[in-house]
């Protein structure tokens, strides 16, 4: 019952998270972006540049367009894609039918550079804690997902080519270059921040503490921290004695405790603290590829080393 609480927790908390980053991520777009008649990539994107043509409702067209990407992508992406899509989609388009009637004119006038960075910030920020989630906004992702399945183009490389695209066919309707400026101005604001946001909820703090009362401090982050140590055992060159070191792995925020454990029990510690951008494996986060189980050809050939040509293969599989 005690694993069932936490899982219940942590998904209601997911949950919480993600609609409050796709509703920030709305507003930012809404009140900064649209009245600037500015074309962003992915399918809002695409979507506004129907509003600004024919003035089509721009939630229902988003709406409409992911509905029909699903669609003719159904077979070729996973159920649970599928499923965070429909979430994605549904949540963003409902949050921009709230918030697009609310800003008819843009909140600081005059200054169309201004309201495209404040908006892709709020937006980056939005789209990073959705994406920090397990969520997803949906719109141009599906077409990644759909074609890196296929081919051997990376699935960030497709989002960029189909928001580029996008991007510029503004000019079809504006003909104007700034406005399309604008709209790569906001897409590489986007992706910095949305990037930042995931890697700081990721990032990970290693320690390396040497102390002759190793015993101690070991014991003491397993019961206080609640973080697991690694034993290593090495030699002080300068000393020629052998030395014990604990390497820890913990979140940056417990950092703190870490020091203040080692400081408690061993003043003289030394102690040497690297950031680490991921920690993956038990109690930090889930390696998340997919690798088909390699069959070689020959029986005979179960313990031959794979070529880099076969190795790659493998990996693009």
């Amino acid at each position: 019952m005690t694993d069932f609480n936490k899982l219940l927790r942590n998904s209601v908390k997911d949950y919480v998270m993600i609609v409050l980053g796709l509703s920030f991520y709305s507003f930012g777009f809404s009140a900064f972006v649209l009245p600037e008649k500015i074309v962003t990539g992915g399918v809002v994107g695409l979507a506004s540049l129907f509003l600004y043509a024919f003035d089509w409702n721009v939630a229902v067209t988003n709406y409409a367009i992911n509905a029909i990407l699903l669609a003719i992508a159904f077979r070729s992406i996973g159920r649970q894609f599928v499923i965070r899509t429909i979430i994605g989609a549904t949540l963003v388009s409902a949050t921009l039918a709230i918030f697009k009637p609310m800003f008819t004119a843009p909140i600081v006038e005059g200054q169309p550079f201004m309201n495209v960075i404040i908006g892709a910030l709020m937006s980056g920020i939005g789209i990073g804690t959705a994406f920090a989630h397990n969520g997803s906004s949906a719109g141009t992702d599906i077409i990644a997902a759909m074609v890196s399945k296929h081919s051997t183009i990376s699935f960030g490389r497709i989002m960029l080519y189909c928001d580029i695209v996008i991007i510029s066919s503004s000019y079809l309707l504006f003909h104007s270059v700034e406005k399309i400026v604008y709209g790569i101005v906001f897409l590489f604001i986007l992706s910095f921040v949305s990037d930042y946001v995931i890697n700081n909820n990721r990032q990970a703090v290693q320690f390396l503490i040497f102390s002759k009362k190793w015993e101690d401090i070991a014991n003491a982050i397993n019961n206080v921290a609640h973080r697991g140590c690694t034993l290593i055992h090495g030699t002080g060159w300068y000393t020629k004695h052998d030395v014990k070191i604990l390497m820890v792995m913990c979140r940056r925020h417990q950092s703190v405790d870490i020091f203040r454990i080692v400081k408690a029990v061993d003043k003289n510690a030394f102690i040497s603290q690297t950031n680490v951008k991921g920690v993956y494996g038990e109690g930090f986060d889930e390696v998340k590829v997919r690798l088909q189980k390699y069959q070689p050809k020959e029986t005979d050939e179960v313990n031959r080393e794979l070529t880099s040509s076969e190795l790659n293969d493998h990996i693009r599989t």
